[in-house]
């Protein structure tokens, strides 16, 4: 039997901290193994990680999202690219979290550095396959990123 994960101050500190160094701006923490059946996992954040609107269509892949630290702007797409819905979420705020069922299309954006969340999903993981990638948006690394995720941004303002 492993010894217990504790999510603690000392933990976020540091998943900040190697967000903030990383190139993408973000860092994962997992708390289970590839191939478990539920993956569970703390997202650190800086505000200029830019997450490419995705959905997941497998009828598995419901996730849970829970912000521990700092403000994240969720974003709901409809098929074509339109924004359906926005919420902000924080700790404190009146929204922490969404469940997301499968087949939305979403984003995220860090509105406050250092900013945490929790996340929940049926393993194994798997990359997005045809059909999960927004047709509409730029993936992370294609030109127009930077315009798309300042308007993403601006939905918040």
């Amino acid at each position: 039997m492993s010894q217990p994960a504790f999510i603690d101050r000392t933990l976020l500190a540091e998943l900040a901290l190697r967000a903030a160094d990383a190139p993408r701006q973000r860092h994962h923490h997992n708390f289970h193994d590839m191939e478990d059946p539920c993956h569970r996992l703390i997202i650190a954040l800086q505000p200029s990680t830019y997450i490419a609107p995705h959905r997941h269509l497998s009828e598995d892949k419901a996730e849970a999202l829970l912000v521990l630290k700092g403000r994240i702007g969720l974003l709901l797409f409809d098929e074509q690219g339109g924004v359906s819905a926005t919420r902000i979420l924080e700790p404190e705020g009146e929204c922490m979290g969404v469940d997301l069922r499968p087949g939305i299309y979403h984003s995220l954006v860090a509105l406050q550095a250092d900013t945490l969340m929790f996340e929940c999903k049926a393993g194994p993981y798997r990359q997005l396959g045809e059909g999960e990638h927004a047709p509409w948006a730029p993936r992370e690394g294609e030109a127009g990123v930077a315009e798309y995720h300042a308007w993403m941004r601006a939905q918040f303002d």
